[in-house]
């Protein structure tokens, strides 16, 4: 018993020394290799300090009251323009008032049936009143008309329709107004449709050498 105890101990030890013989050196440094890795990702996933995280949350803290702040000075915007122009697309909608008399007014005046007619002139008084009224209920809401007559074309509160030939006045001078604009306090409610001056055109007239046929030349 005890030889063959003694064999099997030498059979397991020699074994032992096949395998290690047996082991490569690539082997040994990819398992190298593992072990430096598996050290530096431990370091990389070290727990914060608590200054580290203090510092983090000071950070936090501030982004966010930076973005409550942008959010209050957004909404106190949107409350003033809501107050400040909140009427805007009905006062808009309102100038079709002023426009309808204007086009009631013309369509009156170039009746001939009507012209140099009682009736006709108490209309067209009747038709003024109406519109100085609405203007002065516009003008009390801070909705002006604009200024247009006589005035350099400003792209800002004017939009030029035609040229008109004009030598009397400066090019780009209105001359016209098509329809009148309005402001709704420092805002362009909608612009003044005119009408400007231009330099006028000279033709040269043709001579009679340039309406004699070449063939006679």
């Amino acid at each position: 018993m005890e030889k063959e105890e003694i064999q099997n101990n030498t059979s397991a030890d020699q074994n032992e020394d096949t395998v290690k013989e047996n082991e490569k050196p690539e082997d040994n440094l990819a398992e190298e290799n593992k072990q430096e890795i598996k050290q530096e990702v431990k370091e990389e996933i070290k727990e914060p300090t608590p200054e580290e995280k203090i510092a983090e949350l000071e950070d936090k803290v501030a982004r966010t009251f930076a973005e409550m702040e942008n959010q209050r000075r957004r909404f106190e915007k949107e409350k003033e323009d809501a107050f400040e122009y909140g009427g805007y697309s009905f006062a808009k909608e309102a100038l079709n008032l002023i426009d309808n008399l204007d086009r009631s007014k013309h369509v009156l005046e170039s009746d001939d049936k009507l012209k140099e007619t009682e009736a006709l002139k108490k209309t067209l008084e009747h038709l003024d009143i109406i519109k100085k009224d609405l203007i002065s209920i516009f003008e009390k809401n801070n909705i002006k008309p604009i200024d247009s007559l006589n005035k350099k074309l400003d792209p800002n509160f004017h939009q030029a329709m035609i040229e008109i030939e004009d030598d009397t006045k400066e090019p780009g001078t209105i001359i016209q107004e098509i329809q009148k604009g309005f402001t709704i306090k420092d805002r362009l409610l909608r612009p003044s449709l005119v009408g400007v001056s231009k330099k006028v055109t000279i033709k040269e007239e043709k001579t009679e050498e340039n309406q004699e046929n070449p063939e006679n030349k």
